[in-house]
């Protein structure tokens, strides 16, 4: 069973954990992406997750996964490796949505498992872009309370 809940004033611990969750999530989903991109963007997102709104799921003492919120934007929703396909990220979403009317989020195009996951949870593509910083297609998704 897992627990999920909002991690207020997170330890040093936390944060690493989170962040080597973060680290080794996209290298393992952004094949096509240079691992140096993720690398050299560690610490700007060490110095953002103070400011996100981070739900995090735990089984027992451990941190499994976790879903990062900006004003109604997700950052993403990053879950280990041994945990995936065991409703982690459906729990983490469930519980984004029941505070928040509205979600954006970008998913790169080429990240298949992450589009169909935010299709089937009611997420709708309503854009097209190039991210500037990977030169990778991308689509906007948005999901709003009914």
């Amino acid at each position: 069973m897992f627990l999920i809940k909002k991690l207020e004033n997170p330890t040093q611990e936390e944060i690493n954990c989170i962040l080597d969750i973060w680290l080794n999530s996209n290298i393992e989903a952004h094949s096509f992406i240079p691992k140096d991109y993720w690398l050299n963007n560690y610490d700007d997102v060490k110095s953002a997750l103070p400011k996100a709104e981070l739900l995090v799921s735990y089984d027992l003492e451990t941190i499994t996964g976790f879903l990062g919120l900006i004003d109604g934007y997700i950052a993403g929703i990053f879950v280990k490796s041994k945990y995936r396909s065991l409703g982690i990220g459906s729990k983490l979403l469930d519980t984004a949505r029941e505070h928040n009317n509205k979600l954006v989020l970008n998913v790169y195009s080429k990240n298949l498992k992450a589009i169909e996951f935010y299709s089937n949870n009611g997420f709708k593509k309503v854009k097209e872009s190039i991210d500037l910083e990977t030169n990778e297609p991308e689509y906007q998704f948005i999901w709003t309370k009914k």
